[in-house]
């Protein structure tokens, strides 16, 4: 049984490690996400290592198994490996969370389901039509939200998942 956690682990976790979480999470040959203690096992693993990590310096595997034992020992190695995993918005989706933000007519900051239900309503094709966002970028925008929002939940901070590049 996978264990998830209520709170944003994510903030606690290296960049590094989040980008091998990462890879490991969206591996389309898997049907669930894994855990942490499988995700320990494969970095662990020489051949998946090698072939998924991209030949990862020994120094590297040692410091990212270490971050791993410090995870595992502090919420259990049954904890799904996504929780850790640092996710931003695209871009697009960025530009979308800020405009809201800056919306004078919402009374309070938004969340991933405010930000959602403003773009149902028309903010994302207003930003097309303002050329701040590629029109083609707008049908991928909506499916990205809805995936903020299965994963985090509706009422979660939309600023928080604002990409700053």
């Amino acid at each position: 049984m996978t264990i998830r956690l209520p709170i944003d682990v994510a903030t606690r976790v290296s960049a590094e490690l989040s980008n091998i979480l990462e890879k490991f999470v969206n591996d389309p040959d898997r049907e669930e996400y894994p855990t942490l203690d499988e995700v320990r096992a494969m970095v662990e693993d020489e051949d998946v290592g090698a072939t998924e990590l991209g030949l990862l310096h020994p120094q590297e595997k040692t410091s990212v198994l270490s971050e791993l034992d410090g995870l595992i020992e502090e919420f259990g190695g049954e904890v799904l490996a996504s929780d850790f995993v640092i996710s931003k918005a695209s871009e697009g989706l960025s530009r979308i969370i800020e405009t809201a933000m800056s919306d004078l007519n919402m009374h309070r900051r938004p969340t991933l389901d405010m930000v959602r239900e403003a773009m149902a309503d028309g903010l994302t094709t207003q930003l097309v039509g303002d050329g701040t966002l590629d029109p083609d970028e707008e049908g991928t925008l909506l499916a990205e939200i809805d995936n903020l929002i299965e994963h985090f939940g509706a009422d979660a901070m939309a600023e928080d998942f604002v990409r700053f590049e």
